[in-house]
Parts: C-alpha cells; structure tokens; sequence
C-alpha cells in the first residue's frame, strides 16, 4: 500500500533544494515570493545559488547531506526540488530514509527528480509529486504552477486536453507512475526500476535525438516495461533533433509506432513536460484515464 505523505496547510515550511544541477538564486526568487504569498515558510538550502564552478550546484557528498537532512527534518512538510538537470542518480544510494518513513513529505520535481519519484514508489512506497520545479514561477502565476498548490493542500486532480490523431481510446483507472523517458530508460536494472505491470505510466522528455527515443522506447518494450500497463500517457516532447540522414519519423510516430501492438489507452499531447505545460502529478496514487473521440482526462 503506498503511503501518502500528509498534504500542507497554511503556515508549512518547504525546503528548497538543488540536489542535482546549479540554479542561480535569482531564478528562484519568484518561486520563494510565491510560495510565501500561498502562506508558507520557506527554507533555502545551500546549494541553490552555491559557488559551485561545475555542472553540479555542488559536489556529490554536500548536495547528498542537504537533501538528507530535509529529508530528516519533520518540520519540513515538502521539499521542492529547484531545478533537474543530472546528478540525484549518484547520490540516491546513499540517502537514508530511516526517519522519512516515520515522517513522510512530498518530494516535489520533474527531469532528473524521475529519480526520487521512483526510488519512493519502489523502495520506501511512498507517493511523490511531480511537478514544476522552482524555474516555472518565473512567469506570469498560470493553471499549471496553479495546479502545484492545489496538489500540495490536497485537491484532487481533474485535467482534461484535446484528443490526438493517435490517441487509442479507452479508460483505465490504476497507480500512476513515469516521468522522464531519458531517466526511466536509465532506471532499467537498478534498486530503483518501477515495476509499470497494471499501472498507467506518463513519460516526456527534452532534447534528445529522435533515434534516441527510439532506442529508449525500445529499452522499455524489450525489458517488459510496456507489457501490462493499464494506460499510457504520452506528454511533451521538446526540442527534439535529428541526425544529418533524417531518421524520418517525430517522437510521437515513434513511440505510437512501437506501442501500436498492445491495447491499453493510449493518449498523446497530454500537459506534462519540460515546458509551460506541465500539470502536478501524483505519482503512486490512483488515477483515473479516460480517452474519448473529443478529449481525454485524468482524474483522482
């Protein structure tokens, strides 16, 4: 059974933290003003902004013990990843989630925090939230930095979105759990691979080659991670390439074409991704998808 962590009130501190790539301080500065403005504390971690000269907001052990320690700390209630990039998978062995079980809390994030989304719903069986990360607040508040403050007080989830070419039909209800392609693929064969059998699994990405799509999708269908699923969402896919000899397909055709065998829902264009669009997800909770001829919706 999958633990849910208790939701916020007015008045909760939630962590902010870098537990992978650098994030200058003044990029998350809306993202704090915000946050107080909803009526919480905020705590800022070292490694948002820190003097790092490399890729990472800080070496492996700093960025290890700051994540540790919210996650140890109960007056912490949620704790908000600043931003992605690389670098929660070598850390994420050594984390202890002695204390977390005792006191669970929403980690909250997307990209690289696909991670801790998995890790949580494998090993410690816990949901997690993914969703946008401190960057997004940088524009004008909309529905989807919205839908992170409705997901943390507890409101139900109800998104809808327009149907797609490729769409295939059907409802499933089931534990929704995915994120980042690059990441799940990457997943494959360690502690923290999800078992996606009987669940409705969400991918996206950004920035990858279209035949990299290609052989990730081909990673999950070959390691059985697509036989099963109750439902498949297909979200964003940004700022794709292509090689010089066009490899002659979108991601989209590419992963319509390789799913096309099985007959789960299947729903394409759906607002979770690197982007503007990316609805808060729970991951580890039950969702209910539904694909219909005019739109498809998801549903707690």
């Amino acid at each position: 059974m999958i633990k849910i962590p208790p939701y916020l009130k007015k008045g909760d501190t939630i962590g902010i933290t870098c537990p992978a790539g650098y994030m200058a301080t003044a990029k998350a500065e809306k993202c704090i003003e915000t946050l107080q403005k909803w009526g919480f504390e905020v705590m800022v971690g070292k490694t948002l902004g820190s003097r790092s000269k490399n890729y990472f907001s800080a070496k492996d052990d700093v960025r290890r013990n700051e994540l540790q320690a919210m996650l140890d700390d109960e007056n912490i209630k949620a704790i908000l990843c600043g931003r992605g990039g690389y670098g929660v998978g070598r850390i994420i062995d050594q984390l202890d989630f002695t204390e977390f079980k005792k006191n669970p809390k929403w980690v909250i994030g997307f990209s690289d925090i696909t991670v801790l989304h998995a890790h949580l719903f494998t090993k410690i069986e816990t949901a997690s939230m993914h969703a946008p990360m401190a960057n997004a607040f940088n524009e004008e508040e909309n529905k989807f930095v919205r839908s992170l403050y409705d997901a943390i007080i507890g409101k139900k989830a109800k998104y809808s979105c327009a149907a797609h070419p490729y769409n295939r039909r059907g409802t499933a209800t089931a534990e929704l759990v995915g994120g980042n392609l690059s990441l799940l693929a990457h997943l494959t064969g360690t502690p923290s691979d999800i078992d996606t059998k009987n669940k409705i699994l969400f991918i996206e990405d950004i920035g990858e080659q279209i035949y990299s799509i290609d052989r990730m999708m081909y990673q999950l269908k070959r390691s059985g991670k697509l036989d099963g699923l109750a439902g498949l969402i297909v979200g964003g896919f940004t700022d794709m390439g292509d090689t010089e000899r066009a490899f002659g397909k979108t991601a989209y055709k590419v992963v319509q074409e390789i799913t096309a065998g099985y007959d789960y829902p299947v729903c394409f264009g759906f607002p979770v991704s690197h982007g503007r669009r990316n609805y808060a997800l729970k991951v580890g909770l039950t969702h209910t998808l539904t694909i219909t001829k005019s739109k498809t919706k998801l549903s707690e």
